[in-house]
């Protein structure tokens, strides 16, 4: 899939600003902190909080500003991507974070080094460090996390929250221009299959192999439909 830049929206006050350009937004923003269903966070005793960017290896349009409290664990943050990015078929995932593996699943009888996910962020992740994710060991779809600063703070809702994420890229059908739709599962490996609804009917893949085009690095991707 094409590399390109795109651009995202303050969830706390709408500004619209680049992945890079939102992290230096994020230091600064005035606005009242909301949660994602909207409430004001109230002052309460604060905590210490990992701000997270994290964005599709091979595909860097596709992007989220993240605060997740360090007390959260690796399998917290899983089930976070799997839940905003990724899941589909229940497939395998794990971390690399210096290093080390860190499996959604360990089995010990192949004689593999991985470590589970029940591990505090803030006991392997610190301010500067970079590491990925991988979800599907088949058709993989594989992250780049970096922890750009930690502060303290109160923890917005419930804990691992969404602070900006990049606007859906537009994605032009290849056969007319219109605004595409549906993305062909087949086509895709080699960066094109993207239709709209019209011309999605007439695609010699069948309509069988299409998935509709959502806002994620796993668009298109093994039945991952958003």
């Amino acid at each position: 899939m094409a590399r390109g830049i795109s651009k995202g929206r303050c969830r706390s006050c709408g500004g619209e600003y680049s992945k890079s350009g939102m992290t230096r937004h994020l230091q600064t923003c005035q606005a009242p902190k909301a949660t994602a269903t909207g409430t004001v966070v109230r002052k309460i005793r604060p905590i210490r909080l990992l701000h997270l960017v994290v964005s599709g290896r091979y595909a860097p349009m596709y992007w989220m500003h993240l605060e997740a409290p360090a007390s959260a664990t690796l399998a917290d943050l899983d089930d976070f991507l799997r839940g905003a990015w990724l899941e589909c078929c229940g497939h395998l995932s794990a971390f690399t974070i210096g290093g080390i593996s860190y499996a959604s699943s360990v089995d010990t009888d192949w004689g593999m080094d991985d470590r589970g996910m029940d591990v505090k962020l803030g006991r392997v992740i610190a301010a500067g460090d970079e590491f990925r994710h991988e979800y599907d060991f088949g058709s993989t779809t594989c992250l780049t996390l970096k922890a750009v600063s930690e502060h303290e703070g109160p923890v917005r809702g419930k804990g691992i929250e969404i602070l900006a994420q990049n606007e859906p890229p537009p994605k032009p059908c290849d056969e007319c221009g219109q605004e595409a739709t549906q993305v062909c599962s087949e086509c895709s490996y080699s960066g094109g299959g993207w239709l709209c609804d019209q011309c999605s009917h007439t695609h010699e893949c069948g309509e069988e192999m299409l998935l509709p085009v959502v806002n994620s690095p796993r668009v298109g991707v093994c039945g991952y439909t958003g």
